[in-house]
């Protein structure tokens, strides 16, 4: 099940960028650009998290954050490029879930996004494919019940095509995805052998993979 966001946000650059990045990390996304706009969805749709900008061309997102917690059961997370703590405090005292200030690494945001959703019960707990089932809350991989030893870059190099299902992924791509958590240079090389080493983990036979195939001259695909 895919998680619904909407995002309210007047920059259109920024709405654009962040619409089509959170697609591509399996979320669902609506965007709308002012107060009135993003109340009258709350009236009429359901979503698991907004992601709200303080500063609206129409209305502010205090007052969007307020009609969320009244109408639904949606997590809030304040995109600002206010760093002041008076903006940060007033938001979480709202009841906002968490903040970000712009400028963030997109793959930071959906990191937070992740955690709250975890923390709000709003998550998908459980994935799976085959054999083998990934306890996202836990951060566990089990393979017909048995749990796996991942490193941390294989397990999120899994969540990664588990996200992706039925998508090639590129080398590059996967590259760019596992960069941030290697917290080194990641090259192809060192990619082969991660997903090696990955494939050895979660096959029943590694040598004929029928999780991670290999897609010649694309790249891979779950």
């Amino acid at each position: 099940m895919q998680e619904k966001i909407l995002l309210v946000e007047d920059d259109r650059d920024i709405v654009d960028y962040l619409s089509s990045f959170l697609k591509n990390e399996n979320f669902i996304v609506e965007a709308v650009a002012g107060q009135r706009e993003a109340i009258e969805k709350l009236e009429t749709r359901e979503y698991d998290l907004l992601l709200i900008d303080i500063s609206l061309a129409d209305g502010n997102g205090y007052a969007v954050c307020a009609a969320a917690k009244e109408k639904s059961t949606a997590a809030v997370i304040f995109l600002t490029a206010s760093g002041d703590e008076y903006s940060v405090v007033t938001g979480l005292d709202m009841g906002a879930d968490d903040y970000i200030n712009k400028p963030f690494r997109p793959r930071e945001l959906v990191s937070r996004i992740r955690s709250v959703l975890r923390r709000t019960g709003k998550s998908q707990k459980l994935l799976k494919e085959g054999s083998i089932t990934v306890d996202t809350v836990k951060g566990i991989v089990y393979r017909n019940g048995e749990e796996l030893a991942l490193s941390a870059l294989e397990y999120r190099l899994l969540l990664i095509f588990f996200n992706n299902k039925g998508v090639v992924l590129s080398r590059g791509r996967l590259l760019s995805e596992i960069w941030d958590v290697a917290g080194e240079f990641v090259n192809d090389n060192t990619l082969t052998v991660y997903i090696k080493r990955l494939r050895e983990k979660i096959e029943e036979d590694p040598s004929h993979p029928e999780l991670i195939k290999t897609v010649r001259g694309m790249g891979y695909r779950l």
